[in-house]
C-alpha cells in the first residue's frame, strides 16, 4: 500500500476540466460560442493558434471552416484557463479530431508559439506552409499578431 501511495505523490494526477457542449455560433476562425448542456453559454478562444482578423486576408475563409466543422454541432473541451477577456481558452474536439491540430494541417491558422511549445503544432504548421495550404498559399502572410498592431 505505500508503495501505491508514494508512486501517487510522485506523478501528482494533472486533471483538465472538461465541458461538454454545442457550437451554437462562430465568431472568427479562432473563436465560437458554445452553448453547454446546462443551457449556459460561453465564448471560447482555442488554444494554442490564431487565424486572420475580420478584415484580413482569409478571414472569411477561415471562420467558414470552422463553421463547416463544428456549428451546431457537439464538441468537448479541454479548458486550458481564461483570457483577459473572459473567453474560455481550450483545445476543442469533435468526436476524437483534434479541430486546433486540423486548422494547423489546413493551413488555416498560425501556431500561436508565443503561448504554445508544442513541436507536434509547430511540426503541422510547418507542413502546411510547405504545401502552400490554406492561407500559405500567400508567401506574404501576416500573422494576426502583427496585423493587429499595425490596424
Amino acid at each position: 500500500m505505500r508503495f501505491f501511495l508514494s508512486i501517487f505523490l510522485l506523478f501528482p494526477l494533472i486533471i483538465t476540466a472538461q465541458i461538454v457542449g454545442r457550437a451554437v455560433g462562430i465568431t472568427d476562425g479562432d473563436t465560437f460560442t458554445l452553448l453547454k448542456k446546462d443551457s449556459i453559454s460561453i465564448k471560447v478562444r482555442l488554444y494554442g493558434i490564431d487565424c486572420p482578423e475580420k478584415g484580413q486576408p482569409f478571414s472569411n475563409i477561415c471562420k467558414k471552416y470552422l463553421s463547416d466543422l463544428i456549428f451546431n454541432k457537439a464538441v468537448r473541451l479541454e479548458e486550458k484557463g481564461k483570457d483577459r477577456y473572459g473567453r474560455t481558452i481550450a483545445i476543442v474536439f469533435l468526436g476524437t479530431i483534434n479541430i486546433n491540430e486540423s486548422l494547423l494541417a489546413d493551413g488555416i491558422a498560425w501556431h500561436y508559439k508565443y503561448f504554445d511549445k508544442n513541436p507536434r503544432w509547430a511540426a503541422l504548421e510547418k507542413s502546411a506552409k510547405d504545401n502552400k495550404k490554406g492561407l500559405w498559399k500567400d508567401d506574404n502572410a501576416i500573422p494576426p499578431w502583427e496585423w493587429r498592431k499595425t490596424n
